[in-house]
């Protein structure tokens, strides 16, 4: 499979793909029509939206001759949100909260009532997705998204029989039942052979099953770096020589980051730290208050985390996996918990990072000083970072091939049903 080495596309998230039209067709590849290819994501966590617009500039900068249409989900079924009619809040925007304020004790129950909610919701759901694409044909509808792929899929096949629909797991695992694999007709692209296996135990075939190597991440996680380590660290006002810990908990944060900055900051080793706290600006302003005895660099929410991660040699944060992929990807060790308070469908995570030797799995970080002395010591080190050298994670840049391959299918299969009628 070809893979695009090194590059990097503007930053700018809003920049719209649809300037491709006309373009030549890359590889003398010939399509009648530009297909229109829409991937489905919402915005609870931020994972699902970093791999929509990720897969939208890739596909931009090899220059394929899609339209390619990004479609929020929590836009088209406003009008379903119960928790949006009486409070004004999405839920979203609560699910977000939650992962704030690290209230995630008991969300596997929390989850299976949110399944529930959306099979009573199924129907209604089914209608309002048809009548989006019957509104705004697409010729593959791709989703980055859990919970939806049942109505999404039924909703799709109504409003546009025979075409192909693709769910793209943004989790090593699935979390079943009713999470990610359904048990219908659909193509799965999944990022480790846990995932693969666990589609084929669904009943879906190898036809209708894609294994990439890794998962979804932003195309600058690939560049080059822009300077070297230790400028990159004077340049956030850190120590040139002293080891350091990246601590991230997703794009909103989690105040289980002020438990680990005290343990950081008493650790009495010789480091310094970067706290990147996303959106959480009560967060932010707590970690800036205090009185630290290590260097310290606090930032609040950044579109430039790879900068910041290359500045560290290791990563300290939860187990979600973007946040693990994009660790690896910048060369760095992890460090992350694994008990009641993890998010269930990010528990297989921590066995991955197990099994294969790029970190350290916790039961609470209150063992984070025994974990760091393992950490820091140079042979461990030295391990952790070839085994971390070994993950080639290229997915992003895999998946605009296997959906030419499935578009093209789909093409071949219409072309023959279009001779077999005539």
């Amino acid at each position: 499979m070809e893979l695009i080495e090194h590059m990097r596309v503007p930053r700018n998230q809003e920049r719209h793909l649809n300037c491709l039209r006309g373009r030549p067709l890359l590889r003398g590849r010939i399509w009648a029509n530009m297909p229109t290819i829409d991937f489905v994501f919402h915005d609870a966590g931020g994972g699902h939206r970093n791999a929509a617009f990720a897969l939208r500039d890739v596909i931009g900068s090899q220059q394929r001759p899609w339209k390619v249409g990004l479609v929020q989900l929590q836009d088209v079924l406003d009008p379903l949100d119960l928790l949006r009619r009486l409070t004004g809040v999405r839920i979203q925007e609560c699910y977000n909260k939650i992962l704030e304020n690290g209230w995630t004790l008991g969300t596997t129950g929390l989850l299976r009532v949110l399944q529930g909610t959306i099979w009573l919701y199924h129907r209604p759901s089914v209608r309002l997705l048809e009548k989006y694409w019957r509104e705004h044909p697409a010729d593959m509808v791709v989703s980055i998204i859990p919970h939806f792929n049942r109505a999404l899929r039924e909703a799709y096949a109504l409003a546009a029989p025979g075409r192909p629909f693709v769910t793209i797991l943004t989790d090593m695992a699935d979390f079943p039942p009713r999470f990610w694999i359904e048990r219908q007709e659909q193509f799965l692209i999944c990022g480790t052979e846990r995932a693969v296996e666990q589609a084929r135990a669904f009943g879906h075939d190898d036809a209708h099953i894609f294994r990439t190597s890794g998962m979804i991440l932003k195309p600058d996680f690939y560049a080059a770096a822009k300077s070297g380590r230790e400028t990159r660290r004077r340049e956030l006002g850190l120590e040139a020589d002293l080891p350091t810990a990246i601590v991230l908990f997703g794009g909103h944060g989690s105040k289980v980051m002020l438990e680990i900055a005290e343990r950081l900051d008493s650790s009495g080793r010789r480091l310094q730290a970067i706290f990147i706290c996303g959106r959480n600006e009560r967060l932010a302003a707590r970690l800036r208050a205090r009185h630290w005895r290590i260097p310290v660099h606090i930032k609040g929410f950044t579109t430039t985390v790879f900068d910041d991660m290359w500045a560290a040699d290791f990563f300290i944060g939860k187990p979600g996996p973007g946040s693990i992929s994009e660790a690896l990807a910048m060369g760095l060790p992890v460090i992350v918990e694994c008990n009641a308070w993890t998010m269930p469908q990010e528990r297989y995570n921590t066995e991955w990072v197990r099994e294969k030797q790029v970190g350290i799995v916790l039961r609470s970080f209150r063992g984070l000083e025994a974990a760091l002395a393992e950490m820091l010591q140079p042979e461990r080190f030295a391990r952790f970072r070839a085994q971390v050298a070994a993950q080639r994670n290229r997915a992003v840049f895999e998946i605009p091939e296997i959906l030419e391959q499935i578009l093209e299918r789909a093409s071949a299969r219409e072309g023959t049903s279009t001779k077999r009628d005539g």
